[in-house]
């Protein structure tokens, strides 16, 4: 899958652990977080890469997911000097088109921006928040 010098891939070998380790370190949502915990965090997930020609990998996206009945998006990001291009939609896009997340009941994500972007491709607030529950740990990955 490419566009404009820009490239697509759920092939393990082309995710690059180190660059999502890069950007996901100073995340909101997993700042402080280890190498090691975003390598595994990868080989337990359906996983997509944005290449960029002559750059690597740009944007990353993953799922946690059974493939059958339920999925989680996560760790979205486009770096900023690749923003403004419609990559993150593409990405998303192709990600909630491939073969093993179809037919899910539920598809879910959490995030505190880009809820337009999200909205795009049917994702809502929930229906009925009050039967979710939730354990947070902020910081975990900050604590020595």
């Amino acid at each position: 899958m490419q566009h404009d010098g820009y490239r697509l891939s759920f092939a393990p070998e082309d995710i690059d652990a180190r660059a999502a380790h890069a950007f996901l370190v100073g995340a909101y949502w997993s700042e402080g977080i280890p190498l090691a915990l975003v390598e595994r965090s990868i080989a337990n997930s359906l996983c997509i890469a944005l290449l960029a020609e002559g750059q690597g990998q740009v944007g990353f996206a993953r799922v946690v997911t059974d493939r059958t009945t339920f999925a989680y998006l996560c760790d979205v990001y486009v770096l900023d000097a690749h923003r403004g291009r419609g990559l993150a939609n593409w990405m998303i896009e192709t990600l909630l088109a491939h073969a093993d997340l179809q037919g899910l009941r539920r598809f879910m994500l959490f995030t505190r921006d880009a809820h337009a972007v999200y909205a795009g491709h049917g994702f809502s607030p929930l229906a009925k928040p009050q039967r979710g529950m939730e354990i947070v740990r902020p910081g975990l990955y900050l604590k020595p």
